[in-house]
This record gives structure tokens, C-alpha cells and sequence, in this order.
């Protein structure tokens, strides 16, 4: 298996400008790198279930469930325009630039990532056609899928925290102004009218 390679370009497909970093950016500017640990959590895990199904050669009963996956596209972009709205909404008078995420905001945020994430039927046909050029499916031993399995979170989850990490020091510096939170709803709302227009 050529671990180095995998990780490479899983790093750089990560990196790319995407409505997953939007909604990593825009909750970790919000509610700190809790907030933007929590939806890297639920895009790695999303990113997890379709490399489960393109390991188990399941591609073809993905878009055999093309429906299912558009529903939960509707949902995921209904989801991002309502954190939106919410975060507009919210009084501009905030002691801090950042307020901590409760128990419930976090589970939101990794609800969300999931949602996001799976929202993208073709990720599973990107990772189906993808891991045979690294992993040799035919002899895929426990070993193996344990090194994908990490590889995926170190490559992907890294270069979200990254991203949150980087946004949490741009509002920090910034400091409490409704204007660059208007332009993180804003930023959520645009993701999710962008998976309703997909769809």
C-alpha cells in the first residue's frame, strides 16, 4: 500500500476551498476550535462511511440509493442556511469574539459535518475509483484498512483544524465585530443554498 501517496492527496483534496471549510471556518470563528474540532469530526466520519462503502465495493448500491442521498443533501443545506440565519440573527452586543459551544452546539457541529459531508454522492464513486490506485483491494488485510482508516482522519481532520485554528486567530485579532460574523452567516447560508442548487 503507498501510504506516503494516499496521504498526499488526501491532504490536497482536503485543503481545497470547499463548503466544508466554509462550515469549519465559519463555526470555529464563532464558537472556537471546539466548535471547529466538532465539525471536523462529523466530515471525517462522513469521509469514514464512504471510505467503508468504496473498501466493500458498495459504489454501485450508492447510487443505486441516489434518492436517500438526496434528501440528505436537502437536509444538509436546509441545516447550514438555519445556522446561518441563527448566527445573523444573534444580538451583536458579545463581550467576546468567541463564545464557547455547549454540549448541544457541539453535537450540532458534528451533525452537521456528517450531514455535509454525506450530502456528496459522488464522494463514494471518488473513493471507489481512488483507494485501488494506493490499496490493493484484493488483499486488503486488517493492517491495511487500519492504515486507511488513519491516514484518512490524520489527512483530513488535520487540514480542518488547520483551517479552524487559522480562523479562530483571524476573529481573535479581529475582535467582536458584527461584521465578520454577518460574513461567517453569510459564508453558511451561501454552502447551504449551494447544496440545494446541486441537488
Amino acid at each position: 500500500m503507498d501510504c506516503v501517496s494516499l496521504f498526499a492527496v488526501l491532504v490536497a483534496l482536503a485543503a481545497l476551498p470547499s463548503t466544508s471549510v466554509v462550515l469549519v471556518v465559519s463555526r470555529a470563528a464563532e464558537g472556537g476550535l471546539r466548535a471547529g474540532a466538532a465539525v471536523t469530526a462529523g466530515i471525517v466520519l462522513g469521509d469514514l462511511v464512504f471510505v467503508a462503502l468504496a473498501l466493500g465495493g458498495m459504489a454501485v448500491l450508492a447510487q443505486t440509493l441516489g434518492g436517500l442521498f438526496l434528501v440528505v443533501r436537502w437536509l444538509a443545506g436546509l441545516w447550514l442556511i438555519w445556522l446561518g440565519i441563527q448566527l445573523w440573527r444573534r444580538p451583536s452586543a458579545d463581550p467576546a469574539p468567541v463564545s464557547p459551544p455547549s454540549r448541544r452546539g457541539l453535537a450540532g457541529g458534528v451533525l452537521a459535518g456528517l450531514a455535509l459531508t454525506l450530502a456528496d454522492l459522488k464522494a463514494i464513486v471518488f473513493y471507489a475509483s481512488l483507494l485501488p490506485l494506493f490499496v490493493d483491494l484484493a488483499q486488503l488485510t486488517p493492517r491495511d484498512l487500519v492504515l486507511v482508516v488513519v491516514i484518512d482522519i490524520v489527512a483530513v481532520g488535520g487540514v480542518k483544524l488547520i483551517y479552524a485554528s487559522a480562523a479562530l486567530r483571524i476573529a481573535r485579532r479581529l475582535g467582536p465585530k458584527p461584521g465578520l460574523r454577518r460574513v461567517a452567516a453569510g459564508a453558511m447560508v451561501t454552502a447551504g443554498g449551494w447544496l440545494l442548487v446541486r441537488s
